[in-house]
C-alpha cells in the first residue's frame, strides 16, 4: 500500500510517501520519498527541499497558492520521481490539529469532517486552513482516492477533568469550552519510542515530552495515558512559542480591545503571529535567526531567548507536579531535536531533580538515546519525532476497516 503523508504545520508542509507492506519494522523505515517545504526562509515566498533516489534538491517556492502541487509534480516527475502516476497512490493521510469533541480518532474525510475543520479554524488559525487546503488539493488532484485525517487532539483525551476543566461557570465546559491539546501524534509516538530506547515498560515511566517547533507544548505521561498538556482550548496557551504569545493574563486582550480599539480579527493575528519570539525579538519567530541575533550582540533577541527558558523552566515543573516525579525528560521536534542550546540552559535549571545533562552528548546532538550522564536519576532523550510515519500506520489502519 502507497500511502502519501501531508503534515502542515504553522511555518512549514512536510511531506513524505511511504509503502507499507504486511508486516510492519521494528522502527520507523526511510520514505520513499520526503519534501519539506520552509517558509520561514524568506519574507517572499519558502523553499522545497525534495530527497529521494538519493537525490536532494531545492526548488524556490514563490505562490505559497500553487505550492502544493509543485510539491506533487515532484512524485512524478523529474530526478526525484518515484512513482509514474499520482494515482499510484492508496491513501492520503493528514494531520489535522484541531478535532474538537468528536472528532477524537483516525477518520475518512468526508463533507462533513471537512466542515468541522473548517468550523475549527478560530480555534486553530494557525494550523486548520493549512490543513484544509491540503485536503481540498488532493481532492481536486486525486478525486478518488481516499483521504484520512489524523487528530492532533487524540491523545490528549485521556487527560482527567481537573486538568481539563477550566475555571469558568460549569455551562460552557458543557459547551465544549476545555483543554484539548494539540501535537499529539508527535507525543504519542515520542511516548512509545521512550519506552522502546530504554527497554521499559511504557506504563512504568514518568515523561514529560517537550515538543518545541513553531508551535510548542509539553505533555506529562503516566501510566502510559497523557495526564496533562500545556496547550488548551487551542494552540495559543501554554509555552512561549515562535509566533505564539502562550499564556497571558486574559485581561490582557481585553485592555488592549478597549484601550487600543482592537478587533478580534487584529487581536487573533498579534497574538498568534506576531508574538512570540518574532514579538519581542522584532526578529523572526525562527529560533536559528534568535541565536544568530545573540551572537551578534542584540539584546531583545536575548530578552526573547530568556524568557522562552524562563517558561519553559516553569511549565516543565508543573507537568512534574501532575507525575509525582519525574524518570525521563524528552526533547523533541526542529528546535527540542537541534537547539543543544535550549537543551542545556533548561536542564541547567533542573537539577533540583537530580537531572545531569552530559554537554558532551548535547552538543553532539545525540539522537534516540539518553544524554544525560551515566549517576542522573532522570534520564534524558533527543527523540527525532516521526509524526509522518504515525500518520501513515493509522491512515492505513483506517482504510483497512472501512
Amino acid at each position: 500500500m502507497l500511502v502519501l503523508v501531508l503534515n502542515a504545520g504553522s511555518s512549514s508542509q512536510k511531506s513524505c510517501l511511504y509503502s507499507l507492506g504486511k508486516s510492519l519494522p521494528d522502527t520507523p523505515p526511510k520514505p520513499l520519498w520526503e519534501a519539506d517545504i520552509d517558509w520561514t526562509v524568506s519574507k517572499q515566498g519558502g523553499i522545497l527541499t525534495v530527497e529521494s533516489n538519493n537525490i536532494e534538491q531545492e526548488i524556490e517556492l514563490k505562490d505559497r497558492d500553487t505550492a502544493l502541487k509543485v510539491l506533487l509534480d515532484t512524485l512524478v516527475q523529474g530526478e526525484t520521481k518515484v512513482l509514474d502516476s499520482l494515482h499510484e497512490i492508496d491513501v492520503v493521510g493528514h494531520r489535522v490539529v484541531h478535532g474538537g469533541e468528536k472528532y477524537s480518532q483516525p477518520t475518512v474525510i468526508d463533507e462533513e469532517v471537512k466542515k468541522a475543520i473548517a468550523d475549527l479554524i478560530p480555534l486553530a488559525p494557525n494550523h486548520n486552513p493549512a490543513n484544509l487546503e491540503g485536503i481540498n488539493t488532493i481532492e481536486e488532484i486525486l478525486p478518488e482516492v481516499p483521504q484520512v485525517a489524523v487528530f492532533d487532539t487524540a491523545f490528549h483525551t485521556t487527560i482527567p477533568q481537573p486538568a481539563k476543566v477550566y475555571p469558568i461557570p460549569y455551562k460552557f465546559y458543557d459547551k465544549g469550552i476545555q483543554r484539548y491539546g494539540f501535537h499529539g501524534i508527535s507525543h504519542e509516538y515520542c511516548a512509545h519510542r521512550t519506552a522502546q530506547i530504554l527497554q521499559k515498560p511504557l506504563k512504568s515511566l514518568k515523561i514529560v515530552i517537550c515538543h518545541l517547533g513553531n508551535g510548542c507544548s509539553l505533555s506529562a505521561v503516566k501510566d502510559g495515558t497523557c495526564i496533562n498538556t500545556t496547550m488548551g482550548f487551542s494552540p495559543l496557551e501554554g509555552l512561549m512559542m515562535g509566533t505564539r504569545c502562550g499564556s497571558i493574563d486574559p485581561q490582557i486582550p481585553l485592555y488592549m480591545m478597549q484601550e487600543y480599539g482592537l478587533d478580534t480579527a487584529r487581536l487573533s493575528q498579534i497574538l498568534n503571529k506576531e508574538s512570540g519570539l518574532k514579538g519581542v525579538s522584532g526578529i523572526s519567530g525562527d529560533m536559528r535567526a534568535i541565536n544568530k541575533a545573540i551572537a551578534d550582540g542584540n539584546t531583545q533577541a536575548q530578552l526573547a531567548f530568556d524568557i522562552y527558558i524562563h517558561r519553559l523552566k516553569s511549565e516543565i515543573g508543573a507537568m512534574v507536579a501532575s507525575l509525582d516525579g519525574l524518570d525521563v525528560l524528552v526533547f523533541t521536534a526542529g528546535v527540542g531535536e537541534n537547539a543543544n542550546i535550549v537543551r542545556e540552559k533548561t536542564c541547567a535549571g533542573l537539577t533540583y531533580l537530580g537531572l545531569q545533562l552530559d554537554l558532551a552528548k548535547n552538543s553532539a546532538s545525540s539522537v534516540d538515546e539518553n544524554i544525560a550522564t551515566d549517576n542522573s536519576p532522570v534520564k534524558v532523550l533527543v527523540i527525532h519525532t516521526q509524526e509522518d510515519w504515525a500518520i501513515a500506520l493509522a491512515s492505513r489502519s483506517r482504510i483497512r476497516v472501512s
